[in-house]
């Protein structure tokens, strides 16, 4: 009798918890997935602003250093509204650089000038382009509302900012 309720028991509780876990998984994969658009948006956003402050002191060119002015402006803002919004959703939202943004900014600590100009110009290009496709996903993908309005929302800010490395990088 025992072989026999475990016998139809085990398979309808195994056929249950089947059924149930990939609801369980997507659940905190989508949170995960907010939670890592937050990352990388806040991570984003102190690099560019760092980066900016370092093209100020480090840039040759004025048009580089106006960029970069814009750029330290726009993130530390955008930097704000993301952190409000996060907050109210529950996620967290980093407080400094991690080692691979840190990692990042190494290589300009030593350049100056020419030299800081073009290797700034290509980072925010490709930076920007990455970002953008990232802000698109969590546009349209983001399970949090007011995280998928912060994206959308912040997208044209970041498509301006392209376009203008894209200039720098082109040496207008």
């Amino acid at each position: 009798m025992k072989n026999l309720l475990l016998g139809v028991c085990c398979p309808a509780l195994c056929s249950l918890a089947i059924c149930c876990l990939p609801a369980v998984a997507q659940t905190a994969a989508d949170a995960g997935s907010d939670q890592h658009f937050v990352d990388m948006a806040a991570q984003t956003d102190m690099l560019e602003a760092h980066l900016g402050q370092m093209a100020q002191d480090q840039g040759g060119s004025q048009a580089v250093k106006d960029f970069a002015q814009m750029l330290a402006t726009d993130h530390t803002t955008d930097y704000t509204q993301l952190s409000q919004v996060a907050t109210q959703a529950g996620l967290t939202v980093p407080k400094g650089l991690g080692p691979e943004q840190d990692k990042m900014i190494k290589p300009f600590e030593k350049l100056k000038g020419t030299a800081f100009d073009r290797k700034f110009a290509a980072t925010m290009v490709a930076g920007h382009r990455k970002a953008i496709t990232e802000y698109k996903k969590a546009s349209a993908d983001a399970q949090n509302a007011a995280i998928k309005q912060y994206a959308t929302n912040a997208l044209p800010v970041l498509e301006k900012h392209l376009q203008a490395a894209e200039g720098l990088e082109k040496g207008k």
